[in-house]
């Protein structure tokens, strides 16, 4: 979606609202077991529609665990 995925991918959860370090094509840093990130992108189309889809992941040692569990399915609101 290029220009229309206009921000980071996710940042590190913790006590501030957007904690170091944010997910992006430049941040360098190596993901370790123990972290704790939001995995959160967002496609704005104008005129047509946006959506953003925020899951939590703890990092073990096997990879990457989901901690939030909200459906993925598309739901219409009338």
């Amino acid at each position: 979606y290029g220009d229309y995925f206009p921000h980071r991918l996710g940042h590190g959860l913790g006590i501030s609202v957007h904690e170091y370090p944010s997910l992006t094509e430049t941040n360098q840093l190596i993901i370790e077991e123990g972290m704790i990130y939001t995995i959160e992108p967002g496609i704005y189309v104008p005129n047509v529609a946006g959506v953003r889809i925020e899951d939590d992941v703890y990092i073990t040692s096997d990879g990457a665990k989901v901690l939030t569990k909200f459906p993925k399915e598309l739901q219409i609101i009338k």
